[in-house]
């Protein structure tokens, strides 16, 4: 036995390295879910390479005890990461999308935008509000977020509820709910409570009409170092075109906007027979300023192709040199539009307003 065990062993040694791509994420269940999925897909891609995930804690995950728009740090969950990523300890990074500034450090890119998973807010109640909605929950009933964007079109919809800040893992935020009597209801992203498998806490998935999403929200978002041509040629299958030129709409209108999660910044987004359309909206803190509109441009959703490298292939962080250029710069233009509109209408000093307000609590 142990003779065959050597041989083997031997065999093994002299067989050529697999090359191991390292792949970087934050500790979180949800995080590592997301990595898991993206590692799994580039796996059935590339059967000669290894994987290793390497988890990390962030910022953001340190500070608990703190609304995120306070901390006034716009990388909360990625500075860690980034920092791995830039001293080479990983080759990639898997990131909500919504988690990633619409400037990146220089140095850094957004290699792939994997296919969007419902990108809505949904409201997961106490069990004893179970059946219920926003609408019919009781007068003065307290509903958690950590987000000002959730807050401001929420209190504007729902004037008959208060809502307070919640922070922690979704784990820790469902167990505060549960478990304590503080909250009847939290708001979440749809995407994480079914990537988390709790489809069944699902109470309530919010419209655009009640709530607009976050920029990004429901995507995934693989960083890697903008020089690293290899590793950029490996993810880069992973972009969903039509997510991709989604995203680009809406990161180029929170980036024209100079919007951050200091401010409530919402969008909402589709693609139909060719054409995009994107809204977007500003609010004050209480929601009760705010201005929407809605635009859209002609761009049909373009199969991946073999493209040349370009000198400056980024569009709001964002590189994806196997999707042909003109859609992409199309959707940054409608971004830079619809913000520029917004801005025409007074944008700027609701923006300015809330940020203030926001500082100063």
């Amino acid at each position: 036995m142990s003779g065959n065990g050597n041989a083997a062993a031997t065999a093994e040694e002299n067989s050529p390295k697999m090359r191991v791509i390292r792949v970087g994420t934050r500790k979180s269940q949800l995080a590592r879910i997301q990595t898991d999925s993206v590692v799994a897909t580039l796996k059935a891609l590339y059967p000669g390479l290894q994987f290793e995930i390497i988890a990390m804690s962030t910022t953001g995950d340190k500070i608990l005890d703190t609304a995120l728009s306070k901390i006034g740090e716009k990388s909360l969950f990625t500075k860690e990461l980034e920092h791995a990523l830039e001293k080479n300890e990983v080759d990639l990074v898997v990131h909500s999308l919504k988690d990633l500034p619409t400037v990146l450090p220089p140095g850094f890119t957004i290699g792939a935008i994997c296919k969007r998973e419902n990108p809505h807010d949904a409201v997961v109640f106490h069990p004893k509000f179970a059946g219920k909605t926003l609408e019919t929950l009781p007068e003065k009933s307290v509903v958690g977020t950590s987000s000002l964007r959730r807050a401001a079109q929420l209190q504007r919809k729902f004037p008959h509820l208060e809502f307070r800040s919640i922070r922690g893992n979704l784990n820790t935020r469902l167990r505060k709910l549960d478990e304590q009597q503080e909250f009847s209801a939290i708001i979440l992203a749809t995407a994480g409570l079914q990537r988390m498998g709790w489809h069944n806490r699902v109470g309530q998935i919010l419209h655009p009409e009640e709530c607009m999403y976050a920029v990004g929200q429901g995507a995934l978002g693989v960083e890697v170092r903008a020089k690293d041509q290899d590793i950029l040629d490996l993810v880069g299958v992973l972009h969903d075109p039509e997510t991709l030129l989604r995203c680009i709409a809406e990161r180029a209108f929170l980036r024209h906007l100079e919007g951050g999660c200091s401010v409530p910044v919402a969008v909402h987004t589709a693609m139909k027979d060719g054409q995009l359309y994107l809204t977007g909206g500003v609010w004050s803190l209480d929601g009760s300023d705010s201005i929407q509109e809605t635009m859209q441009a002609t761009i049909h959703v373009p199969a991946q192709h073999e493209d040349g490298p370009e000198d400056d292939p980024q569009l709001v962080g964002i590189t994806a040199r196997n999707i042909p250029r003109g859609p992409q710069l199309a959707a940054q233009n409608l971004g830079i539009s619809l913000a520029n509109l917004l801005l025409s209408k007074g944008a700027k000093n609701i923006l300015d307003v809330a940020r203030q307000l926001n500082d100063a609590h």
